[in-house]
């Protein structure tokens, strides 16, 4: 059975630490990484949160990406595609050698964390040892197996909450006007008004966690 993994690593362990902390503000995120040969590996970057040219002027400078393409401007936030260059032997490792899937990337300040999908435990076991023998610290803070499917395991939902949320937005819970009230989604559910606030509130939360924050909120 495949695990996702949860790390946390410093900036300067795995990439972008001169553009991090020169623009501690800046939260970077991989929102995909192509693999175009063996040793080239293309990182696309979302940044957003804070002064885009101080962090492209550091992001130009930092030794670890090189052949920086500008490639989308969304209201205060940048897409960009690159190279990596130094300290990601582990992604490229991971990416290319034992075909690990990296779900979520996101970097700020002096720290990234990583959510990865592993096939198995050994698969995990592999990449730990890889990076054990190349000092590549990871802070592993986090190990599940993937019980559900993958739109709802990337983002921390459990079968009944993304039942749940899928039956609101198909039913037309999220429309303005509502076509439906909370009543009516308890009754089609089969539960209370109740459990369906909890669930709304926790697939809300996971999702907002996964999604939009970096992190996790109790850290704060």
């Amino acid at each position: 059975m495949s695990v996702i993994a949860e790390f946390s690593v410093r900036s300067e362990d795995f990439a972008l630490h001169g553009a991090l902390t020169a623009a501690p503000n800046m939260i970077v995120e991989i929102e995909r990484i192509v693999a175009t040969q063996k040793d080239r590996v293309m990182p696309y970057f979302w940044v957003s949160g804070g002064d885009q040219s101080e962090f492209e002027t550091a992001f130009r400078d930092d030794d670890s990406v090189q052949n920086i393409t500008a490639v989308d401007d969304v209201e205060d936030a940048k897409l960009y595609r690159t190279e990596w260059t130094e300290n990601i032997q582990a992604v490229v490792f991971a990416y290319v050698e034992i075909g690990a899937t990296i779900l979520q990337a996101t970097g700020r300040g002096e720290r990234w964390e990583l959510r990865m999908r592993f096939d198995d435990r050994d698969t995990l076991s592999e990449f730990q040892t890889y990076c054990d023998e190349r000092e590549i610290s990871f802070e592993l803070t986090g190990l599940t197996e993937q019980e559900e499917p993958m739109a709802s395991s990337q983002y921390n939902l459990t079968s009944k909450q993304r039942e749940t949320l899928v039956t609101a937005l198909e039913a037309g819970y999220y429309n303005v006007p509502q076509k439906v009230t909370m009543s009516d989604l308890a009754d089609e559910l089969g539960i209370t008004q109740q459990a369906l606030s909890k669930r709304f509130h926790a697939g809300h939360r996971n999702l907002i966690t996964s999604v939009l924050t970096v992190g996790r909120p109790d850290d704060k």
